[in-house]
């Protein structure tokens, strides 16, 4: 059993659902990055996801655009964040970390190389945006399942129930949902949609669902815990993160503070049901 999967048959039982933060390996310095982690894991995250710096993130919005462009100016490569991680669990080995970002990077380094890197460095999970599981099949998947990776897919209100079996079938430790059309941090959710969607996805599938883009306050992530398995948090913290580049201490105190207010009002709602 993976730590993705061993994290939500514990959180299961406790009756609660996953926190899953998202940060951008680099932002606003790479020295930045692993502390980060341990201040996010100690703030209640219960999975981990660090962006691998890309400078054509075409899924992201501005807000993830410019943590990338911050990363990158610290020329920050996918072997500085596979180091990150490795650094990472030196002093955590229960956290699970999913690398999430776009093809080129791995297919530079090679899918074989990738693997067996992440592998070492202890990468739980790959969620590769442009990488739909058809094109997967015939070199990743098989790499990253010998590996003990969990592969990661991407659904969206437009996925049809064959791709969500599609999806359910290659992936593994959870399913993806975006829930607004769109980039990052876009627009503003219909929790209803979101709600008709995740019941839709939950009758065609097996893995846990994780619902992000558009949550931004504890408010919006306890209502997306009484919908989903798991609330991805992303560009609410990557704004923290540029709103006080200049100083680490504050990324830290802010993001760790919203982080808390959000795990509070997740298990209240948790405990209410």
């Amino acid at each position: 059993m993976s730590r993705i999967q061993t994290t939500f048959e514990n959180l299961k039982r406790e009756k609660r659902k996953a926190l899953i933060p998202f940060i951008t390996a680099g932002d606003p310095r790479p020295e930045f990055t692993v502390p980060m982690l341990h201040a996010m894991a100690a703030a209640g995250a219960d999975i981990l996801e660090l962006g691998v710096p890309f400078s054509d993130p075409m899924a992201d919005g501005p807000v993830i655009q410019r943590a990338s462009e911050r990363a990158l100016t610290h020329h920050v490569s996918l072997h500085q964040v596979l180091d990150m991680v490795a650094e990472f669990r030196r002093r955590d080995i229960q956290t699970p970390i999913v690398l999430m970002g776009y093809l080129n990077p791995l297919e530079r380094m090679g899918y074989r190389a990738f693997a067996e890197a992440a592998r070492k460095a202890g990468v739980d999970g790959v969620l590769t945006v442009d990488l739909p599981p058809e094109e997967a099949e015939a070199e990743m998947l098989p790499l990253l399942y010998e590996a003990g990776i969990d592969p990661i897919f991407l659904l969206a209100p437009t996925s049809t129930r064959g791709r969500i079996e599609k999806a359910d079938a290659a992936g593994r430790g959870y399913l993806y949902y975006v829930s607004l059309k769109g980039v990052t941090g876009a627009g503003h959710l219909d929790l209803e949609e979101v709600a008709r969607k995740v019941e839709e996805i939950r009758a065609a599938a097996r893995l846990p669902i994780g619902v992000g883009f558009g949550v931004k306050n504890a408010e919006t992530a306890a209502k997306m815990a009484q919908l989903a398995d798991a609330v991805v948090v992303g560009s609410a913290l990557v704004q923290k993160v540029e709103e006080n580049s200049g100083d680490p201490e504050r990324i830290e105190t802010a993001i760790v503070a919203l982080l808390k207010e959000m795990r509070a009002a997740m298990d209240k709602e948790a405990r209410a049901a």
